[in-house]
């Protein structure tokens, strides 16, 4: 299989399917609100609009936070504009009050901007809003005494529409790139994603000849925005996205970029895009790939687990993770310089001591380890790990015992999701 129809069959994979588990819950939200504002029965649609990357068809499967607005009666407004004080946080108070009598055994919570609604397998984020005359909508923000705040998503859900229209690409690339996002782990704002996409795609100096080669070229653009830039403008809203997390989904497109010129073939770019793109790229059925499959699997047990295969992942939040490396006699240092200085194999007999070195994600959350050995040792030694413990530590410690490009993640579980993951790699050489 090429890497291009690779490429295609896991978008068709990771799509989005119209008939989620989570239209029900938003089907059941829209009703209640719709008795008690509308005093319409069993109306389980009007007033309601799916927005977010699920509203603009660019999500991909396992999202984990499911952004619905729905459109109040303009008297509310008036009720709730009126109050001496932060009569926004009292409307958000309502709405949250009267989806729990919908739903009286769901943790609910209503503050800043929305009403979260926290099931098993994903969180709905309610924004009650009014619509205006260009089919804006105003919304309430409890912040700082409160406030009212305009949102335009269905001009953006219209742009990304019209872009598709210009380019079949559009909706493929923004999937592929949330796939990468997660898998490799850091913050790319949904909303940026769609917005460079459709920045490189509608310009005329670029024409695609395929799905790879338009995915390439959109890794080679977003290498190429200014990381220090204090905001973008959103397609179809021009609203401003804020780059609060440091531009970091420059240099990994830099990374990834620099993997794949690399390639001179395509079993070269097959191995990198399932690098980049991880659980769920297509197995290539090649027969040098059935042959060293068989011969692996003769010589141990594949105990290796995968994160996906547990939980939902959907990176929102940022997490760094490094290593400090002891060994009697010697000073310590930290395994990030050792790799960043170019410096290859670490030497066998050096204790590891890894450790969450920050993140950006709230607490509550569960922390989540893996120690994966790789190579020809870990394979005779039938010790290829791979396990994935939950220890809510935020310290693991590790020695170093054979040769191999070993390497070490760890995952943060928020409500159900794996929100935020870094991986550190354990280049180990021959015993001193």
């Amino acid at each position: 299989m090429s890497a291009n129809d690779a490429l295609r069959k896991l978008c068709g994979e990771i799509k989005l399917n119209e008939n989620e588990d989570f239209y029900v819950s938003v089907g059941e939200i829209a009703k209640k609100l719709n008795k008690v504002y509308y005093d319409l029965d069993s109306d389980s649609s009007s007033h309601m609009y799916v927005v977010g990357s699920v509203g603009r068809k660019t999500a991909i499967k396992n999202s984990s936070d499911i952004d619905v607005l729905f459109n109040l009666p303009h008297d509310l407004y008036l009720r709730f504009n009126s109050y001496d004080s932060n009569g926004q946080s009292a409307l958000l108070q309502e709405i949250k009050n009267t989806v729990a009598d919908r739903y009286p055994n769901t943790n609910l919570k209503g503050d800043g901007q929305v009403v979260s609604i926290t099931f098993d397998k994903y969180t709905i984020e309610l924004v009650p809003a009014f619509i205006q005359s260009d089919n804006s909508f105003l919304f309430p923000d409890s912040g700082e005494g409160g406030k009212w705040k305009i949102t335009n998503p269905i001009a953006e859900q219209k742009e990304c529409k019209a872009t598709y229209s210009k380019s079949s690409y559009y909706y493929d690339v923004c999937r592929l790139t949330r796939k990468w996002k997660n898998n490799i782990g850091f913050e790319f704002k949904g909303l940026l994603i769609d917005t460079l996409v459709h920045d490189y795609l509608l310009d005329e100096k670029n024409n695609p000849s395929n799905l790879m080669s338009a995915f390439v070229c959109a890794l080679e653009f977003y290498s190429k925005q200014n990381k220090n830039q204090s905001y973008w403008y959103a397609l179809g809203s021009n609203q401003q996205i804020y780059n609060d997390d440091n531009g970091r989904f420059v240099g990994k497109a830099k990374s990834a970029i620099n993997k794949l010129s690399k390639c001179k073939t395509d079993e070269d770019l097959n191995d990198v895009f399932s690098d980049l793109l991880g659980r769920g790229y297509p197995k290539q059925n090649s027969a040098s790939w059935k042959e060293k499959m068989q011969l692996r699997l003769k010589n141990y047990r594949d105990t290796e687990e995968f994160i996906e295969d547990h939980v939902q992942v959907d990176i929102r939040y940022d997490l760094k993770i490094d290593c400090e490396v002891e060994q009697r006699g010697f000073r310590p240092f930290l395994l990030s310089t050792f790799l960043e200085e170019g410096r290859k194999l670490l030497k066998i007999k050096k204790g590891l001591d890894f450790y969450i070195a920050k993140t950006n994600c709230p607490k509550p959350y569960d922390i989540y380890w893996k120690v994966k050995n790789v190579g020809k040792k870990a394979i005779e030694r039938d010790d290829i790990r791979g396990q994935i413990l939950k220890t809510n530590e935020t310290k693991h410690h590790e020695n170093t015992k054979f040769m191999g490009r070993h390497y070490v993640e760890c995952y943060l579980i928020k409500n159900g999701s794996c929100v935020a993951r870094d991986r550190i790699t354990v280049p180990i050489g021959e015993e001193e």
